[in-house]
């Protein structure tokens, strides 16, 4: 005669292979966060820059030497600073052609300021305080004036560069005063061998990583660009957000600006012509969307890196310079290809 057998909760749980299921569970987050990677952008941005990187190696002699791979880090630290700001105004579906201005009269801001015997902190504060009034200007027209981002940031593109001629009577400025060595050292020396540009690219990056990761500021701004009718309605200060993001864009335009007069060791009005064009690409290249709601911390860096790496490496192979800018509307065209075709993917 057979029997029943009751086996009891406790009998089990002890059966139970438990560290068999966190390791399961473990593999497979490692899994998809891996696969989550694969997917973005500035992963396959990243390996494009070493595909170009291990060529250049075998093709020129100088490619991988010191000096080579300070002046690409510095270069390209300068477009990534303002990349990271363009890249937040660009999340919330907007776009700020007037950073390449912006450029200009906040450089010639900080050459006169300390011209006139200021310190360099005198200096930097003129800067940003330049730089957050035309982003507050911006985005106060663009979001409670309902303006169009493009004609508003395009506007402020001339009127910039022309109070910069006015302030700065179109001259040079070279004299900085008693703080100049130390301007100089902070815009084109650096430590431990890392140009100073790259170390407070790095350090802006990390800020930039964090903010869309852990705060509410940084969800806000993704959301508004993914319905900012929906991020109305769910009682986000859509209009302040967009002001801010303005903001950002310009101050980050002013460190730029701050660190490249530094670097120069002089300053005119014409200081940032045309790098709007660089910025905006290094964003869009970096894996932020037109559209608005997706944008990468990372991206901005590694755009300008691919950017500023394919003009070193034009440089390198004898290859005019003239045509550097085709080289960056074809990688911008196809990085917008790209996030075309991973919409309709995602779509369908």
């Amino acid at each position: 005669m057979s029997t029943n057998q009751q086996v009891s909760p406790t009998a089990m749980s002890e059966s139970v292979d438990h560290a068999a299921i966190d390791d399961t569970i473990t593999s497979r987050q490692e899994s998809s966060s891996f696969a989550a990677i694969l997917k973005t952008q500035p992963f396959w941005v990243f390996i494009a820059i070493l595909a170009i990187g291990v060529v250049m190696t075998f093709a020129s002699d100088v490619f991988l030497t010191e000096r080579n791979m300070f002046n690409v880090t510095r270069n390209f630290a300068f477009f990534g600073i303002m990349a990271l700001g363009m890249s937040a105004v660009i999340c919330t579906g907007g776009i700020d052609l007037s950073v390449g201005s912006l450029m200009g009269l906040t450089g010639i801001v900080t050459g006169l300021i300390m011209q006139t015997g200021y310190g360099i902190a005198f200096g930097f504060v003129g800067c940003m305080a330049a730089a957050a009034t035309v982003g507050l200007i911006n985005g106060v027209l663009i979001a409670y004036l309902r303006l169009a981002p493009f004609v508003v940031t395009l506007g402020m593109l001339a009127m910039a560069r022309s109070i910069a001629m006015v302030i700065s009577n179109n001259k040079m400025i070279y004299d900085f005063g008693p703080d100049q060595e130390l301007f100089e050292w902070i815009g084109g020396e650096s430590i431990f061998g890392i140009p100073n540009p790259v170390i407070v690219l790095a350090v802006l990056t990390l800020v930039f990583l964090f903010v869309y990761r852990y705060t509410t500021w940084g969800r806000w701004v993704v959301a508004i660009g993914g319905n900012a009718k929906a991020a109305k309605l769910a009682g986000i200060p859509v209009e302040r957000m967009v002001v801010s993001v303005y903001v950002i864009s310009s101050m980050t335009a002013g460190i730029a600006a701050f660190l490249m007069v530094g670097w120069f060791g002089s300053v005119t009005n014409a200081l940032g012509l045309t790098y709007e064009l660089n910025v905006i690409a290094a964003s869009v290249i970096g894996g932020a969307n037109l559209m608005g709601g997706v944008v990468y911390a990372v991206g901005a860096p590694i755009g300008a890196a691919l950017m500023e790496l394919i003009r070193n490496s034009l440089l390198l192979g004898g290859i005019d310079a003239l045509w550097q800018q085709f080289f960056v509307g074809l990688f911008l065209v196809l990085a917008v290809l790209l996030e075309q075709i991973r919409n309709r993917e995602r779509s369908d």
